[in-house]
C-alpha cells in the first residue's frame, strides 16, 4: 500500500487529515501507529482555528521527523528542514491555491455558521481527501529528491 493509499484509508476511517498523513509514515519513522495518530491529532482543521491545513501539518511533522534538527550545533539539519518546510508549503499553495484551511474550504470553520456550512456542504468529505492526497504527493516528491542527493 502506498503512503497516499494509507493516508486516505486513515481519513476514510474518520481520522483527521493531520493524523492521516503523519500516520501513513509511522513505520519508517520508527514510531507506532498509535503514537503517530496521537502526535498528529491536534493539528486537524488548521489547529482547530482554520489556519494551516492539517494535511500540511501532518506532512511537516514527517519532514521534521526525517530531516529536523536534533543537535543544537547541527546547523545543516536546521537549514535543510527550514528549506524543505518552505518548499513543501510553496508547492502545496501552488497546487491548491492556499495552505490555509479556511481558504481551502471557502468558509470560516471557527464560527458556528462556517462549521455548519462545511458540514452541510460535505466539504470535509469532498475537499479534505484531496488535500490529504496532495500533501502526500508533494511530500513523496520532496523525500524522493532528498534521497537522491
Amino acid at each position: 500500500m502506498t503512503h497516499e493509499e494509507k493516508a486516505l484509508a486513515y481519513f476514510k476511517e474518520k481520522f483527521h487529515c493531520s493524523q492521516s498523513v503523519f500516520a501513513a509514515y509511522a513505520e519508517e519513522l520508527g514510531i507506532t501507529e498509535e503514537q503517530a495518530l496521537k502526535i498528529g491529532y491536534c493539528f486537524n482543521s488548521g489547529m482547530r482555528k482554520g489556519e494551516v491545513c492539517g494535511a500540511c501539518s501532518g506532512a511537516l511533522l514527517v519532514i521534521g521527523a526525517k530531516y529536523g534538527q536534533s543537535d543544537k550545533n547541527d546547523l545543516e539539519s536546521r537549514t535543510r528542514a527550514n528549506h524543505l518546510t518552505m518548499l513543501f508549503l510553496d508547492r502545496f499553495k501552488e497546487e491548491n491555491g492556499s495552505y490555509i484551511c479556511n481558504n481551502l474550504l471557502g468558509c470560516d470553520i471557527t464560527t458556528p455558521e462556517g462549521g455548519k456550512y462545511a458540514l452541510e456542504n460535505g466539504l470535509y468529505t469532498s475537499v479534505c481527501p484531496k488535500m490529504v492526497a496532495s500533501a502526500v504527493t508533494i511530500l513523496e516528491e520532496i523525500i524522493k529528491t532528498e534521497e537522491q542527493k
